[in-house]
């Protein structure tokens, strides 16, 4: 089971249009996948039409019930081949609940890996800010997706976002590898041919080389709750993060074994 986090400590970055379209790729090569919605905002489980509200199932329950049964609270989607491990508006509780208490990094760690059996790639949602459910997602993937818009603004948060996983790899003894992924990428301004070339300049380690561009499609998308690719196979976008998918398993395959590379278009 390989399991991806897309992380940001700024919002409206393409985080979750990032998860949701990394998945369905995922999914319609044939994988079994599971996407968790950690952000207490649920925008994921707001994407895929369950209610951040409900806080009677989901990744909450891991948190907040000694004996948790994960396979009980994840339910599946719309999207065929994706299951989720929803939000709750309660998980803005945890670090209050859960802050002092002995290994509180390592929750969502030990529930995947009581079923590391039942998916191939888990993606996981974070939350935009520093605290237990990030230090929690960040423990539990192997490989971090940094989505940044592409504009002047965006950079600061990326450069928190950047100096937190080194915090933290250095807080638990990891050494987590990570990609940035530009996105909103608009050939019309030259802000965001600037900011491209400040990410590529700062960050030559682990920039993708390449960029999402905006695209009306993935504002139907999700207002419809579905994927990119089920509205339009190859518009821009889908054709961006088919080689998106396609680059982060080439990068991880000294780690991954027999993954499905596909042509992006």
């Amino acid at each position: 089971m390989k399991i991806w986090a897309v992380a940001n400590q700024k919002g409206g970055v393409g985080k979750t249009t990032t998860t949701i379209t990394l998945a369905s790729i995922l999914a319609r090569r044939g994988g079994r996948v599971l996407v968790v919605d950690l952000d207490p905002h649920g925008s994921l489980t707001s994407y895929l039409g369950m209610d951040p509200a409900d806080s009677s199932y989901g990744v909450y329950k891991a948190f907040s019930e000694k004996q948790h049964e994960i396979r009980e609270n994840i339910r599946t989607t719309n999207i065929d081949g994706i299951n989720i491990y929803k939000s709750s508006l309660m998980l803005a509780t945890i670090d209050r609940i859960i802050g002092g208490n002995p290994g509180k990094g390592l929750v969502l760690k030990r529930a995947l890996s009581t079923v590391a059996e039942s998916y191939d790639y888990v993606l996981i949602d974070c939350p935009p800010i520093l605290g237990v459910l990030m230090i929690n997602a960040l423990a539990a993937c192997d490989f971090l997706i940094i989505p940044s818009q592409a504009e002047h603004l965006s950079l600061n948060g990326l450069q928190r976002m950047v100096e937190t996983l080194a915090m933290v790899n250095k807080s638990i003894n990891i050494n987590l590898d990570y990609l940035i992924v530009p996105t909103m990428f608009d050939r019309r301004t030259k802000i965001s041919f600037s900011s491209l070339e400040v990410m590529n300049n700062t960050y030559s380690d682990h920039i993708w080389r390449n960029y999402i561009p905006v695209d009306t499609k993935l504002r139907d998308a999700s207002r419809t709750g579905v994927s990119v690719l089920d509205i339009a196979e190859n518009t821009r976008s889908s054709v961006a993060y088919k080689q998106l998918t396609n680059d982060i398993i080439v990068r991880c395959k000294n780690t991954y074994q027999n993954v499905v590379l596909e042509e992006a278009v």
